[in-house]
């Protein structure tokens, strides 16, 4: 641990010095260093309608030019391009020849190459070409792109109805003479109102169902004109029209006349508008011609299991299924019911978009096929539709090998390797079945390690997971309930892991059967029905040498005894010290046995009191664990896409642990332990009700600025079979995902000053907030504020400051806050973030704002991609 504090210090010394050094860079650039004579640096842009400021960020963006980026307002592109020399090869050369004989006194100590390559070098060329790179060069008044920005701006304004709109612009410099800003004015006049909507449509098939789908239309008589409606009314059409028959129908066919002449002013500025739906238009080798739209209907459903372009003339065999015929070469792989389950086309039912893109969706959720294609054609006389299905199968078996290099506060370096097998299509049904494994050994110089290899630590584990594309429970038929354009999957696994020298050594065996389905890209539900781990810890006897916090603790009360003849035994004074300590295990447990047994004269209530927390304690770590949960969680999001920065998130899960053991031991009887627990295989099983809730929220503030916030309440309260939560179900705080300004597991519980190594809880509340912004090129930056903290409720807990104990308990609440650094390397992001504690519930209360709020108590997190 120490030598990591002084590398964190050593880091900490060098931020101070970078940031002095960039400091002292900056503070000597001149933003007007590279703006030449009778030119204006551009400083803001503002846009007037009808004398009003307009703050719309999407009219904003039609300005081609723009100031130059600012982080918190300072032009740190600007100034980092004007560190770049303009021409660093003349540069070079000048000081090449600023002074007699010194090109010749380079080539006699290098070589005349090397000289000539010097001027090529990174410090001399290279290092201006990246300046320039990440930098901005300022941005220079130009009128011509001032004109083109308002023909951009009458182009928008007119799209909104407002058809004869004047536009100008004015510079206004400011006192220098150098820096202007641009104000872009517009006129606007009325609006033009639509009066009337007339229809003009060719096809017959095509007026009948636009006459049962006009009131949802996008405009109506009395809307102002606005272009972005006719273009939402254009596509609504082509989607209903899609999906009722009409497979071929193109948007180009739908166009909007307008009867009214715009360019004459009228004191009602109304407008008539034509709804003009054209006949399908075909092109041909030498002409144009056209048809009327028809609603077509599926004849004949076409799927080919083993497609090959080359080999597609090739006769195949076949068989009827319902509605489908497969084809297939030599022997049909898959099962016909799981083609047709992922077939969303009937015989003689209307065609309809989006089957055909839930056939897609559900196709590529197999996981047994490529790229799959659909093609409809038409037959030559009729409505009917022959539609193929081509399908490629991917291999039947796949292997993989991943290797890692790892490093933590556990191991100075450890070797991870880890081998997998995939097989799809296991029983012919889609069932995809993959078996992974993992080793790795490590390298840990904890001296309570008795092996003396450099590799003395290690742990492996395999897993086996097993995907259906289906849900399946037996005798029971569940496609009505959760149909399978949900994409429903279940989910069987099975796990274990072994550690050897590595903390209590823990070995564990999990098992999962669950379900997953998704109704849409908004709503995605997890059921797992059995969610069963067992943990056992092999060296409960390494307790204290793992949790070095509880057996400073113990230590430190049983000095105060160390007079006692009755304890000497339990003592043993190290190399180099004056003071005992005590010998673990044999030491630990005897002294802890005497003062709980009142065996020790003179001992006190609070030294019995801590002692039996701290033995509590170890019980409940070191004490094996069953655990036979099922839980359901839910996650809503109406996030577009990756590029959408305006969204919310929520996400919630329910889980119950112990209730069916606990009904099953009605029937069967259990045995007991001393403490009347319920014992399943010789553990007590865990029985406690767990619920959570997380809430995202993006807010977009334009020019790349993000507002980030986020939520989270979780709660696990035991009962019944259990009075504490178990380690592994139980919440933490801070990290580079939680609070910043502390280190994983060292907040909390409420006001307590991080008693524990791993300090955990049964209750949590935190918020977080960060404020996200461009900085150069693909470096992001970011200033954030964590709060929140864990406590113990409803449990075996009673320290008072460990407990919630209402809203008093709020108070104990943490505040961290501070900035990073991003850098986006496009598919993650690397992630540094600096967190400073604002407010420590764990120190008095008149010393809990900004006591530690410097440098040298600021904690590093390193993450990777966002923390929410």
């Amino acid at each position: 641990m120490i030598p990591m504090r002084r590398l964190l210090q050593s880091k900490k010394n060098c931020v101070k010095i970078s940031l002095l050094f960039l400091a002292f860079a900056f503070s000597s650039c001149n933003t007007l260093r590279r703006v030449g004579e009778n030119e204006l640096l551009l400083k803001k842009n503002t846009i007037f309608a009808d004398s009003l400021k307009v703050k719309d960020e999407a009219i904003e963006s039609l300005i081609l030019q723009k100031p130059n980026s600012t982080v918190l307002g300072y032009p740190l592109r600007l100034n980092l391009y004007n560190l770049a020399k303009p021409n660093p090869d003349s540069s070079y050369q000048l000081w090449l020849h600023k002074k007699d004989k010194r090109q010749e006194r380079l080539a006699e100590l290098l070589s005349q190459k090397q000289v000539d390559r010097l001027g090529e070098s990174f410090l001399v060329k290279g290092l201006s070409e990246w300046l320039k790179e990440i930098g901005e060069a300022p941005v220079i008044i130009d009128t011509s792109e001032t004109r083109r920005t308002l023909e951009r701006l009458s182009a928008y304004y007119g799209s909104k109805g407002y058809f004869n709109n004047n536009t100008t612009y004015h510079i206004d410099t400011l006192s220098n003479g150098i820096n202007a800003k641009m104000s872009y004015l517009i006129e606007l006049d009325k609006p033009f109102i639509i009066d009337t909507i007339s229809q003009s449509i060719s096809s017959p098939a095509i007026d009948s169902i636009y006459r049962l789908n006009t009131k949802a239309s996008s405009i109506k008589p009395g809307d102002q004109f606005d272009l972005a409606k006719f273009t939402s009314e254009r596509e609504r059409l082509t989607t209903i029209f899609r999906n009722t028959g009409v497979y071929n129908f193109q948007e180009s066919s739908i166009n909007f006349n307008l009867l009214t002449d715009t360019t004459k002013l009228a004191d009602d500025q109304l407008i008539d508008v034509e709804l003009n739906i054209e006949d399908l238009r075909r092109r041909g080798d030498s002409a144009v011609t056209t048809s009327k739209y028809q609603v077509f209907r599926f004849d004949k459903i076409n799927i080919y299991t083993d497609y090959i372009y080359d080999e597609r003339d090739r006769e195949q065999n076949f068989i009827r299924y319902g509605d489908y015929t497969i084809f297939y070469r030599g022997k049909l792989r898959f099962k016909p019911k799981t083609l047709a389950d992922a077939i969303f086309f009937k015989k003689d039912s209307v065609y309809r978009d989006i089957d055909r893109v839930r056939t897609y969706r559900q196709i590529n959720n197999l996981n047994v096929f490529k790229y799959p294609n659909i093609n409809s054609v038409p037959d030559s006389v009729g409505n009917k539709l022959t539609t193929n299905i081509y399908l490629s199968a991917r291999p039947k078996y796949s292997l993989g090998t991943a290797l890692d290099v790892t490093h933590s506060n556990i191991q100075q370096v450890g070797l991870a390797v880890s081998p997998s097998l995939q097989a799809r299509n296991l029983f012919r049904g889609a069932e995809n079945l993959s078996l992974s494994g993992r080793f790795s050994i490590g390298s840990s110089n904890d001296p309570n390690i008795n092996d003396n290899r450099f590799f003395n630590i290690r742990e492996f584990g395999a897993d086996v997971n097993l995907n259906l594309p289906r849900i399946w429970f037996p005798f029971v038929k569940t496609s009505k309930l959760i149909p399978s354009y949900t994409l429903p999957r279940t989910r069987i696994s099975l796990g274990t892991s072994f550690q050897k020298n590595i903390g209590l050594d823990k070995q564990t065996f999990n098992s999962i059967f669950g379900y997953n389905w998704t109704p849409s890209d908004q709503l995605k539900n997890n059921l797992e029905l059995f969610n069963i781990q067992f943990v056992r810890n092999v060296k409960p006897e390494q307790f204290f040498n793992v949790y070095q916090s509880s057996y400073s603790d113990l230590n430190t009360i049983a000095r105060t005894y160390q007079n006692d003849p009755t304890l000497a035994d339990f003592f043993i004074i190290p190399e180099g010290s004056t003071e005992p300590n005590l010998i673990i295990p044999s030491g630990t447990d005897g002294f802890t046995g005497a003062i709980l047994n009142n065996q020790v004269a003179g001992s006190t209530f609070e030294d019995e009191r801590d002692v039996s927390r701290i033995e509590e304690r170890r019980v409940r770590l070191t004490e094996n664990n069953l655990i036979f949960a099922s839980n359901y969680s839910l996650s809503l999001n109406n996030r577009k896409d990756i590029a959408d920065n305006q969204f919310y998130q929520v996400r919630m899960k329910f889980e119950s642990a112990g209730n069916m053991l606990s009904l099953f031991s009605n029937v069967v009887s259990f045995n007991k332990n001393e403490n009347d627990d319920l014992l399943v295989f010789g553990v007590p099983f865990s029985q406690y009700l767990k619920g959570e809730i997380d809430f995202v929220k993006y807010w977009d503030l334009s020019h790349s600025n993000v507002l980030a916030f986020r939520s989270f309440l979780g709660l696990a309260v035991p009962y019944g079979n259990s009075t504490n939560v178990p380690f592994v179900r139980s919440y933490f705080a801070g990290g580079a995902n939680d609070n910043r300004a502390w280190f994983p597991y060292s907040l909390g519980p409420g006001k307590t000053n991080a008693l524990q190594d791993f300090n955990e809880a049964n209750f949590k509340i935190a918020f977080n907030l960060e404020y996200r912004f461009p900085v150069a090129g693909n470096i992001k930056g970011a200033l954030f504020a964590d709060a929140g903290n864990i406590w113990n409720v409803f449990d075996d807990q009673n320290d008072p400051d460990a407990t919630f104990n209402g809203f008093e308990s709020l108070a104990d609440i943490a505040l961290g806050s501070g900035f990073g650094l991003r850098y986006d390397f496009t598919y993650f992001l690397f992630r540094v973030d600096l967190g400073f504690k604002t407010y420590n519930p764990a120190e008095e209360p008149s010393k809990r704002w900004f006591r530690d709020y410097n440098f040298s108590n600021s904690v590093l997190q390193i993450g990777i991609n966002y923390p929410f």
